[in-house]
């Protein structure tokens, strides 16, 4: 019944192409980052007008432009696309009422909210796989190849940081009655998580670290990040977990 669950998901995410969306949005950053990187200061230098002088203090631009470039649309796109895919669905089935339905057949509402942060997992799993293809094959033939192993646990950090969004909308989905409601909630927590990154100390602990830290993997760097990889792991744990409890308490 599980397995029903699970394509009952992958096709809604299909029939209202949210799929489509996440993949040409992940598929276009993997593409643009390190163009981006290459040609950024070329585009500076070419300036009219520009004071004479300045444009020797431009630096050529690097491998680790690209992979910079990279880190910071993938975290910006990639959290905004996760939190606006996932805020709404547990939330909108309550207001259709086809929770209720889901609900007459045999299966556990525990199933129901793993389902679906399955299905989100695995689409990010699957973007980060597109984008990361892209990104490596562009810097390849703009710059240089990058360490392949260090590349994609970057990228697994990436999914470890993005799965921390996408269980906290899903639990602000689960909470609310509302898509407006879950919205609110969802981005609040964003806020909150922003914040607690901001903060000395506690940041280290935070899940913005695993970004720097699969960077520091990629660029030979020697910064790691494990308490930020458990406090990561703590969260969806938990975020998951009180889901489960939530929906198996509520009256649909």
């Amino acid at each position: 019944m599980f397995r029903t669950l699970l394509t009952k998901e992958f096709r809604e995410w299909w029939r209202t192409w949210k799929i489509i969306v996440f993949m040409a949005v992940f598929l276009i950053t993997g593409i643009v980052s390190p163009v981006l990187a290459k040609y950024t200061p070329q585009l500076l230098k070419s300036i009219p007008n520009l004071p004479v002088g300045l444009a020797d203090f431009i630096p050529a631009p690097t491998v680790a432009d690209s992979v910079a470039q990279y880190i910071k649309n993938t975290e910006q796109f990639g959290v905004l696309l996760v939190i606006l895919l996932t805020m709404g669905v547990m939330a909108q089935e309550k207001e259709r009422g086809t929770a209720a339905m889901l609900l007459t057949k045999p299966v556990s509402r525990s199933a129901v909210i793993l389902a679906k942060w399955l299905t989100g997992m695995t689409i990010v799993l699957v973007g980060l796989l597109v984008d990361g293809l892209a990104c490596f094959a562009y810097t390849v033939v703009l710059f240089e190849p990058l360490p392949l192993g260090a590349f994609w646990t970057l990228n697994l950090l990436l999914l470890v940081y993005m799965g921390v969004y996408l269980t906290v909308a899903l639990l602000a989905s689960t909470l609310a009655r509302s898509q407006g409601i879950a919205a609110a909630v969802a981005f609040g927590g964003l806020i909150v998580l922003i914040i607690l990154g901001s903060i000395p100390y506690v940041s280290d602990y935070m899940p913005g670290q695993l970004v720097a830290w699969g960077s520091s993997l990629v660029l030979k760097g020697d910064k790691v990040a494990w308490p930020a990889l458990g406090v990561s792991a703590v969260i969806i744990a938990a975020a998951l977990t009180i889901a489960c409890l939530r929906f198996e308490r509520e009256e649909i």
